[in-house]
């Protein structure tokens, strides 16, 4: 909350590399197993990320992370070629004034993803700390499962401001749009075609009480965001083509912090509204129900809600272990849909439109409803503090709507569940 100043100006580089294994529980169910699991049991070097951050004057300081994606894009001849791009940006001013009875804490924040300025790690930028590796073999550890998030994304650009008062009341307000102009770096190294268009100006809002006693420390937090995302960033002259998002968040952290025991327990739960665009809303869909009627057309709204739970406990700063949950849940939409009963046949095909049709057994969806429920165990070790190795495993109760055969092929929600090894290098 102070801008990255404390302490004296240094060479304000860091660094961070990650090196893992993926291994899914069941691969067999798969017409093209080398796609559908890219990498699986094999350590690769899943990410790199270079950090220049710190203070540059007693009042203005910056955090930004590019990161490397070893296995950004696949060519025809299936080898993969990195890519680099700007990540988590935060250019802050900030002061503070202290009276004999009062604080204030606030400044103002340049940044490309909303909640990156947050203190707090219930947030949809923060609380997903896991940098997933690209390959399709990790797709189901649990940085990818269910995450409370924003329709915006990131590498978009705005500008917030904040206050916190008495080291009690925190309060921020922002506003996003497309990262252009003097604010392209925000999105650097992103196409032009993958770089999120926003009409206007897209508003933020973040509200948090919290109170410490003794090594205690607990917060209760409230969180919310509006978004106008373009469905096609090459063509923004037509606004009928906007995905309208609410995003609506509470959350809440309890901490205990006295060595050589740190206990953390983290709540957060969104409710998110996606109304479609009028291209994509009461479409017509390629498939019909047993009995061979017509399916309803898609929804022109979606909502849904996303929980996350998680409890960690520290040992000396250097053993650790936690146990989280989560879950999706959300109206139903045949659009979601990607095999079903074919009308001619009358049998179970996959989607006609479907571009990879021996990806879409895998993460496909017979059941035209989002749910997703499971749970994620992790045990860490850190010898040094610039080297952390985790074993994590993700197993899923539902997946695609279904713990059974949610996909139509017969693959089921357990035959996702993941173990993730990883070596965490950061200097």
């Amino acid at each position: 909350m102070l801008g990255y100043t404390i302490g004296e100006r240094s060479i304000p580089l860091s660094a961070m590399a990650v090196a893992s294994v993926s291994r899914v529980a069941n691969t067999s169910k798969s017409d093209d197993s080398a796609a559908d699991f890219q990498k699986s049991g094999s350590l690769i070097p899943a990410t790199a990320s270079l950090f220049v951050a710190g203070k540059i004057s007693d009042n203005i300081g910056i955090f930004s992370q590019i990161t490397f994606d070893p296995y950004a894009t696949q060519s025809a001849d299936g080898q993969f070629h990195g890519h680099s791009n700007a990540d988590n940006i935060d250019i802050r001013f900030a002061d503070q004034i202290i009276g004999q009875d009062s604080s204030l804490i606030f400044g103002v924040s340049a940044n490309n993803n909303p909640s990156v300025t947050d203190p707090w790690n219930t947030t949809a930028a923060w609380m997903q700390y896991v940098p997933v590796p690209s390959p399709t073999s990790s797709r189901f550890v649990d940085g990818n499962a269910p995450y409370p998030s924003f329709g915006s994304g990131g590498n978009i650009a705005g500008v917030s401001a904040y206050a916190f008062w008495n080291r009690k009341l925190y309060a921020e307000v922002g506003g996003y749009g497309t990262s252009r102009g003097l604010f392209s770096f925000m999105s650097a190294g992103l196409s032009n075609a993958n770089t999120t268009k926003l009409q206007g100006l897209n508003p933020y809002w973040r509200l948090t009480y919290t109170f410490d006693w003794a090594a205690h420390n607990l917060m209760l937090g409230a969180t919310g965001m509006q978004s106008r995302v373009y469905d096609d960033p090459l063509n923004t002259a037509d606004p009928s083509t906007l995905h309208h998002f609410r995003d609506l968040g509470v959350d809440a952290q309890y901490q205990y912090l006295l060595d050589p025991h740190t206990v953390t327990a983290q709540f957060a739960l969104t409710a998110n509204r996606h109304q479609m665009p009028a291209s994509l809303a009461n479409q017509p869909v390629a498939f019909v129900n047993a009995n061979g009627k017509a399916l309803a057309n898609t929804n022109a709204q979606d909502t849904d809600h996303v929980l996350r739970m998680k409890a960690t406990y520290t040992y000396q700063a250097r053993y650790g272990a936690s146990l989280g949950f989560f879950q999706l849940t959300g109206s139903a939409d045949t659009a979601y849909l990607t095999a079903g009963y074919d009308p001619g046949s009358g049998t179970i095909n996959q989607d006609p439109s479907a571009t990879a049709p021996s990806v879409r057994a895998v993460d496909g969806n017979a059941t035209g409803k989002p749910t997703m429920r499971g749970w994620t165990v992790e045990t860490f070790w850190m010898p040094i503090q610039n080297l952390r190795f985790g074993v994590q495993y993700t197993a899923y109760g539902q997946f695609n709507g279904a713990s059974h055969n949610y996909d139509g092929f017969g693959r089921n929600a357990s035959d996702n569940n993941t173990l993730w090894l990883s070596v965490f290098f950061a200097f």
